[in-house]
């Protein structure tokens, strides 16, 4: 096992891999930028270094600093989080060309997953059920406007590499088709570099339900239960739960294969998600895609697993033994991203915080990356924390979170605390029939004011 580690990341991500490494008694290392130096992560590690302003294509995202601070601090290893440079193929293969542990994906098993259509092609082939779309990208509007009617409308328009539902939209017909086609082109070009298009069939009503998976040194892949992620604003989901309440145990058992699965076809190792769409009316599921990297939400699946992911990420990329076994997931753990934002119209806010007081109690779990006093800007995600909960089942970790949503304060600046407390007086949330459409509804609901 390696002695020490240097974290790629920052705020809450950065916390808690920080956690994990201290407690394995392992050296942690954090790199900051300049608007970052106040943040609880800095002062968690035993040591921090500065690697540039604020501008994340100058600090979090500039390969060369991250791996230099990582020469100047002796770290052996490079843990990327998520987002930033986490599934960057290219920083991955530096790292391990400067003899440094890459505390992830294997560089290929990225590489192959980076592309949203390759990806599909891939798992596709290993007998993993797949959306019906395009199989190569889209080369321009008129193209996409023939697939789209072999396909049938509506249709979802993605760009083929990022995530986080970046440039996605539905089509209904030829005209939405074509806007959205130029949208997500230009986008695409823009934050990813890349223009490709996918095409794939847009299923009304589903969910999205993820698996996780830990890919072991000795090449088995092992699923670690579901988490349902249908509470999602701009295709960016807000709440997350384990296990998913529209899915029963056949449907269940055929989404844990399935992502198996695809996590052998890409020679998958460390953890990471394999994402579906699932129409309940159906009883079907489609792969979407595969996130190669440590989730946002993966919190839940620790709670209902009493799985340390971010240790079994550790043991794997150290070539480590694991578990023969893990032990079947119990109770119901739901988690709620807590963001700086307006809670109606879900735009950023930034500012200081002035009160930070986080609730407490059995099965309440906080991982957060501010304090009071911390300033809030506008160079990154607003992300603040992730209030997590579990219980027995799913009534009592509703019970749970309801309380600990009303005793969590922050002020200062606005927060989306108050729409977690109306999505669970929301009766389809609260009943676990919602879908993708719930957050829409709710805000077609909502009184003008």
């Amino acid at each position: 096992m390696f002695e020490s580690v240097l974290v790629a990341n920052r705020g809450e991500i950065a916390s808690r891999i920080i956690h994990t490494a201290r407690a394995m008694g392992l050296k942690a290392i954090a790199v900051y930028s300049q608007a970052d130096a106040d943040l609880p992560f800095v002062s968690e590690a035993d040591e921090a270094i500065l690697i540039g302003p604020a501008d994340a294509a100058r600090s979090y995202l500039n390969a060369p600093a991250i791996i230099e601070a990582a020469r100047r601090t002796n770290a052996q290893a490079v843990h990327p989080g998520y987002g930033f440079l986490a599934e960057n193929a290219d920083f991955a293969r530096q790292v391990a060309a400067r003899d440094l542990v890459w505390v992830g994906a294997p560089p290929l098993a990225i590489a192959r997953l980076g592309d949203k259509i390759n990806g599909r092609n891939l798992v596709k082939e290993a007998g993993v059920p797949v959306v019906p779309g395009v199989w190569e990208p889209v080369p321009d509007a008129d193209t996409a406007a023939e697939e789209a009617e072999r396909i049938g409308y509506p249709v979802m328009v993605k760009p083929a590499a990022g995530g986080n539902g970046t440039g996605m939209s539905a089509a209904h017909d030829e005209a939405a088709l074509r806007r959205a086609y130029e949208t997500a082109r230009a986008r695409g070009e823009r934050i990813f570099g890349r223009a490709d298009i996918l095409l794939e069939r847009f299923v009304p009503h589903a969910r999205h339900v993820d698996v996780q998976i830990l890919g072991l040194p000795d090449g088995t892949v092992v699923a670690l239960g579901d988490r349902d992620c249908s509470v999602q604003r701009r295709h960016q989901k807000l709440v997350e739960e384990s296990p998913s309440p529209g899915v029963g145990p056949e449907l269940r058992e055929r989404l844990l294969a399935a992502a198996v699965r695809a996590g052998e076809a890409v020679g998958y190792r460390g953890a990471g998600t394999v994402e579906f769409l699932v129409d309940p009316a159906a009883q079907e599921c489609h792969f979407l895609e595969m996130s190669a990297r440590l989730q946002v939400e993966h919190p839940v699946t620790e709670m209902v697993t009493g799985v340390d992911l971010v240790e079994m990420q550790f043991l794997i990329a150290a070539g480590e033994p694991v578990p023969d076994a893990f032990a079947a997931p119990r109770g119901h753990a739901i988690e709620f991203r807590v963001y700086a934002e307006d809670p109606e119209r879900f735009l950023p806010a930034r500012g200081r915080i002035k009160v930070w007081e986080e609730p407490v109690g059995d099965g309440i779990r906080i991982d957060a990356g501010y304090a009071e006093g911390n300033k809030v800007t506008a160079h990154y995600d607003p992300l603040l924390a992730k209030l997590c909960v579990h219980g027995d089942d799913r009534a009592h970790a509703l019970s749970r979170a309801r309380a600990a949503v009303d005793a969590f304060r922050i002020e200062g600046l606005p927060t989306n605390l108050p729409f977690h407390a109306e999505l669970l007086r929301r009766p389809e949330f609260a009943n676990g029939s919602y879908d993708t459409g719930l957050v829409s509804r709710m805000r077609a609901d909502a009184p003008v004011r």
